[in-house]
């Protein structure tokens, strides 16, 4: 693939990204989200910091000079999120990895 395609893809990567999980992370965060985490027995804490980590992180990586930046919070708050997911038994982490990697391509691709 050329250097010029690689960029449009990544770029568009990014900003699938960034919008998508920028939306979930709000939706996740406002107060009728609350009710529903209650039922997984963690601090309500947790619901807010992953999803203000969410949000930051999408924010910096949809801005070009602090991209990477944004790309590599967001990997250290989706691996925080794996983690407590697994530790609380919940297994169903798919969407995670995936989002996981997604950041970490962005991360790579655009630091290079």
């Amino acid at each position: 693939m050329s250097a010029q395609r690689t960029k449009i893809a990544l770029t568009g990567l990014q900003w699938t990204l960034g919008l998508v999980i920028l939306i979930e992370a709000i939706l996740f965060v406002i107060p009728s989200a609350a009710h529903s985490f209650a039922q997984t027995h963690m601090p309500n804490v947790v619901r807010l910091v992953l999803g203000i980590g969410e949000i930051a992180g999408c924010s910096l990586m949809l801005i070009p000079r602090t991209a990477i930046l944004g790309a590599w919070l967001l990997v250290a708050v989706f691996v925080l999120a794996i983690a407590i997911h697994i530790l609380h038994g919940l297994y169903g982490v798919g969407n995670l990895v995936i989002y996981t990697a997604a950041a970490w391509a962005v991360a790579v691709g655009k630091g290079s």
